[in-house]
């Protein structure tokens, strides 16, 4: 039998085109939601014209392959992106091939952001957590490798990487189509541009609270960044950009808060969106801080108007 010939690898140029400016990240369609109640919320983030909606992975909640089926299953245009599925959570060939049969499934729809995660997250699983660039390069070899043999793809379904500081930037740039960035503000968008260059998509994500009275947003700010803060790759991260242990304590100083997490009206928020885009995102995904998935669905249909208009 012939050996069938690798498909063709998606340009950055294309992913850009089909993320689109402004999508959504919902990480309770992961963990909170039922089935039903995650099934309505994709239907209606396609409905309002979002063009991408980003799930997260996490060891209590939904696996990130079937999930994406899930969604993709109840949307007809709407592609989703996991971010990240754990490279902990199967091996590089299962990797591949899951990707490439949501991929082929539905009409090349699904994104696969790839991450090393956290070791509090990992050795719980009984997994040793080892160094994250070489792990992230190995892995990246493995999936390479893989043979999807059921029927030739049109394409290789596009990955980026979950990546904040330098060495894993610059391995998204190399071997993935970009890099997907989390819990950061404006300001490392541009550092993180610089280190990419120009071609590799960058898809930065930006929590949002639909409050304008401070005292409230900024207590529903600390409520998510409460675990972010406890992880010492986002402290790292935050240092670089020279946030400080004053800036840890507490919940949270107001500068670190603020700089994390925007609230306010919508047209403020969209206004923290454009500093992304402005520091050299390609594509920005919003993600309402709400305590149901239907409040954060009320809120981007709030949000809708000044986002994607």
């Amino acid at each position: 039998m012939a050996e069938r010939t690798q498909p063709p690898t998606m340009e950055p140029s294309e992913l850009r085109r089909r993320l689109g400016r402004t999508g959504v990240w919902l990480f309770s369609l992961s963990r909170t939601a039922t089935a039903d109640e995650a099934r309505a919320a994709a239907a209606e983030i396609e409905r309002l014209g979002y063009p991408a909606l980003w799930v997260g992975e996490a060891p209590d909640g939904r696996e990130a392959y079937t999930n994406s089926a899930l969604l993709l299953s109840s949307t007809e245009r709407l592609h989703v992106a996991t971010g990240i599925a754990n490279i902990y959570g199967r091996d590089a060939v299962a990797a591949a091939n899951g990707a490439a049969t949501l991929a082929e499934a539905w009409g090349y729809r699904f994104v696969l952001g790839l991450g090393v995660s956290h070791k509090p997250l990992v050795a719980p699983r009984g997994h040793e957590y080892s160094a994250p660039l070489r792990l992230m390069q190995d892995y990246l070899d493995g999936m390479d490798q893989a043979s999807f043999g059921v029927l030739p793809l049109a394409e290789r379904p596009p990955r980026v990487l979950a990546a904040l500081r330098r060495r894993m930037l610059e391995l998204a740039a190399q071997r993935a189509q970009g890099a997907h960035t989390y819990f950061v503000p404006p300001e490392h968008t541009a550092k993180a541009r610089e280190i990419l260059g120009p071609d590799p998509v960058l898809a930065p994500e930006q929590a949002v609270v639909v409050e304008t009275d401070a005292g409230r947003a900024r207590e529903i700010a600390r409520e998510y960044a409460a675990f972010y803060l406890s992880l010492p790759n986002y402290i790292n991260n935050l240092r670089e950009l020279g946030f400080s242990d004053d800036d840890f304590a507490g919940g949270g100083s107001d500068r670190l808060i603020d700089a994390i997490v925007v609230w306010g009206e919508p047209e403020t928020i969209a206004e923290r969106v454009r500093a992304h885009h402005d520091a050299g995102a390609d594509h920005v995904c919003v993600q309402p801080l709400a305590d149901s998935v239907g409040t954060q669905t009320e809120h981007l249909r709030l949000l809708a108007p000044a986002l994607l208009g």
